[in-house]
């Protein structure tokens, strides 16, 4: 029986003429989607960038809303216990956070960041849709009854759901998905803060962790998109009204170097105190997790009794005496003491990582910025008192203060120096702001190298720094591996034969040996469909020769960096002493089980307990 009227041989014709007329239409089809990409991801960034604007809004409204609720009423309501009311306040919203968060959406603990990072690196970017409502409820309830914790990280939460939602919805690829949920976060920042480069360095620097020019296109329009919704609503006024500081003497260059120093020790501080007390509440066992937020509520409403200041967000300070109370404007303008400051700091840190650790959900930036306002300002004020000739007032300090100590916690200078300048317009501190900070974050890595949001998912036993293919695959050999006795044919068999050979085993590629089993090539299903039907064409005829090989000592990450962009099947694996000998092969699919051994070998149960429906 010839190739030509083999009856195996006809289907197999036609399965590759089926094949190539599929490939001929995905071409077109992906030709016509290249050729409107642009105008896709507008309206995708227009969807995202509406919805983030819109759930900040709705966001804002609702932190109001609970706060008149919990402070105003409750103060009516708990007349009889007098200034004291405010103890029991924080307890009571814990009281509904905690079951909230424990029986719909334990993902909404927390200040949400990581949650946003595990869910790209590990979920292909699905986030519950259940998450937007659960996240911005319970954040507006823990801010709205006193919880010492910020509205920027549940806003990038939920404006990261939404971005998630939508490309569920669409049955976007995981590379469009995590795209959009970096746009939900971007336009989240940038309609809390009214800074929309600040939301697109934070979405790329923080969320994505990379920069590519498809995804920045669609998160800057998603950001730009979600700040002029923003001030449609609430103008175009900065978040900080502060008076123009600029650099007195180049002495300050000194001073500023110094204030980096002690911004990355407060961040490191900062840090460790926060998650401390997260493992302390962990180890009550006595008590149910979703109990817990009325315990931190206590602690934090005690903590408000005595110094006000904590409660909520920190911006705008709860008037809880019906007295004037001095906010972060005060430190930024430097009317605060240096005693009050110096208190501030230290029980925001306090109050912070109660509300957390004890199971609130917010955010940690505000708390970040509130906490380096008070260390700029103490250091200000001292320096100026000793040279008021040259250095300026404690206001400029408080500011550089503010950004050195999130870029310190979050390792993210180049959205710390855009932030503030969007924050208060000030662009001559940016040279004084960019030493501060460059210097906090070049001292905090060498103190740590998880930064405040990634630390969170290493406890978890997530390493999202190495969750890239190559540092996955680092320590991964070929020999590990390979698959060894994979089949081979020899050089001297028809095609024929070698067709036969194909259909019987399923494989698309076989190595080529000689009589004496010495490696000469590697020949494909391909190469076979290019030739004419002629039985008496041998395998050699067509083997390609000069063939990629790989040996059994080199690392996965290796190979991919060689030679992934060639997008070959398999590769022989052979010995570095006699490049002929052929060990086995190394196939695609021993890499990508490799991958997701390292993947899944690193996921915790709690994260997948979390995983979408």
């Amino acid at each position: 029986m010839t190739l030509s009227n083999s009856p195996s041989h006809k289907s197999r014709i036609h399965f590759a003429a089926r094949r190539r007329v599929a490939s001929k239409s995905s071409k077109a089809a992906l030709g016509s989607f290249k050729s409107s990409e642009i105008v896709i991801s507008m309206g995708l960034a227009l969807i995202v960038g509406s919805g983030g604007a819109a759930a900040a809004y709705i966001f804002r409204n609702l932190i109001q809303g609970f706060q008149y609720v919990f402070f105003d009423r409750g103060q009516d309501i708990l007349s009889f216990a007098g200034d004291y009311y405010v103890i029991v306040i924080p307890a009571i919203g814990g009281a509904i956070v905690g079951p909230i968060i424990y029986f719909f959406a334990k993902e909404a603990k927390g200040h949400g960041v990581p949650e946003v990072m595990a869910a790209i690196a590990l979920q292909g970017g699905k986030i519950r849709p259940r998450v937007v409502v659960v996240k911005a409820l319970a954040s507006a309830l823990t801010i709205g009854s006193g919880g010492s914790v910020g509205r920027e990280g549940p806003i990038v939460h939920v404006g990261s759901a939404i971005g998630s939602v939508v490309a569920q919805k669409l049955k976007l690829s995981p590379t469009w998905t995590s795209t959009l949920v970096a746009s939900g976060a971007a336009a989240g920042i940038s309609a809390t803060f009214n800074a929309p480069l600040a939301g697109i360095f934070f979405a790329m620097e923080v969320i994505l962790r990379k920069y590519e020019s498809r995804t920045f296109i669609v998160v800057v329009l998603s950001s730009v998109v979600a700040s002029a919704i923003t001030q449609s609503f609430f103008g175009n006024q900065p978040a900080f009204s502060v008076p123009i500081y600029e650099l007195v003497s180049p002495w300050e260059f000194v001073f500023y170097s110094i204030l980096g120093v002690l911004a990355a020790i407060t961040g490191h501080g900062f840090v460790t105190i926060l998650y401390a007390t997260e493992d302390l509440f962990e180890k009550i066992k006595s008590i149910p997790s979703y109990l817990m937020p009325i315990i931190g509520g206590l602690i934090v409403g005690t903590i408000g009794l005595f110094y006000p200041q904590v409660f909520g967000v920190g911006y705008e300070v709860i008037d809880v005496f019906d007295m004037p109370l001095q906010s972060i404007d005060g430190a930024l303008v430097g009317a605060l003491s240096i005693g009050l400051m110096a208190a501030l700091l230290f029980v925001k840190i306090v109050a912070t990582s109660v509300t957390l650790g004890s199971g609130g959900s917010g955010g940690v930036f505000a708390p970040s910025l509130f906490i380096g306002v008070m260390l700029g300002g103490i250091f200000g004020a001292v320096v100026h008192s000793l040279f008021p000739d040259i250095t300026a007032s404690s206001g400029a300090y408080a500011l550089v203060g503010m950004a050195a100590v999130f870029a310190a916690g979050a390792r993210a200078p180049a959205t710390a120096i855009i932030i503030l300048f969007e924050m208060t317009r000030d662009y001559k501190i940016i040279v004084p702001l960019m030493t501060a900070v460059v210097i906090a974050v070049a001292v905090a890595q060498g103190l740590r190298k998880a930064n405040i949001y990634t630390i969170k998912l290493l406890r978890r036993g997530v390493d999202i720094d190495g969750m890239n293919r190559g540092d996955l695959l680092e320590d991964v050999l070929v020999g590990d591996v390979m698959t060894r006795d994979y089949p081979t044919v020899t050089s001297t068999i028809t095609i024929a034969e070698l067709a036969d050979k194909f259909a019987a085993s399923g494989h698309h590629g076989f190595p080529v040996v000689d009589s004496n089993n010495d490696l000469t090539g590697i020949i494909t299903i391909t190469d076979l469909e290019k030739v004419q039907r002629d039985p008496s064409i041998t395998v050699d005829e067509i083997t390609t020769h000069n063939v990629i090989v790989v040996y059994t000592d080199q690392s996965l990450k290796d190979v991919l960096s060689r030679f992934g962009a060639r997008d070959l099947g398999r590769y022989p694996v052979v010995s570095r002493d006699n490049p002929k000998k052929l060990l086995g092969v190394l196939r695609r699919r021993d890499i990508i089980m490799a991958y997701a051994g390292k993947v899944n070998s690193g996921l915790p149960s709690d994260l997948s307990s979390a995983r979408p429906e």
